[in-house]
């Protein structure tokens, strides 16, 4: 019913900046709130930021400041700017829906590599 396809991800250099685009389909997308989420080398899947069907946004506080998610309804995008990039960032980044009946969709993921 839903497919997620993330883009963007690459190799930046620590202080750069990188955008990332979550392309998704299905009639649900309008309804139902998205977000992206990361698991880095060794680590857990833990949360980034997430934008509810109305608009609103919570980020993780490891990228307050840093980060900008938004959301395109018509488009059915969810896009999350990346600046101030650290080494810690460096993770596979994937994007989520998260439908009304409880159901998670995922990305298969991108690749963000922050180094020098």
């Amino acid at each position: 019913q839903v497919q997620l396809v993330e883009s963007g991800g690459g190799l930046v250099q620590p202080g750069g900046s990188l955008r990332l685009s979550c392309a998704a389909s299905g009639r649900i997308f309008s309804i139902s709130n998205v977000g992206w989420y990361r698991q880095g080398p060794g680590k857990e899947r833990e949360l980034v930021a997430t934008i509810t069907s109305g608009g609103r946004i919570n980020y993780a506080d490891f990228v307050k400041g840093r980060f900008t998610i938004s959301r395109e309804n018509v488009s059915k995008t969810v896009s999350l700017h990346m600046d101030s990039l650290k080494p810690e960032d460096t993770a596979v980044y994937f994007c989520n829906l998260h439908s009304t009946s409880n159901y998670d969709y995922w990305g298969r993921g991108t690749q963000v590599t922050v180094s020098s």
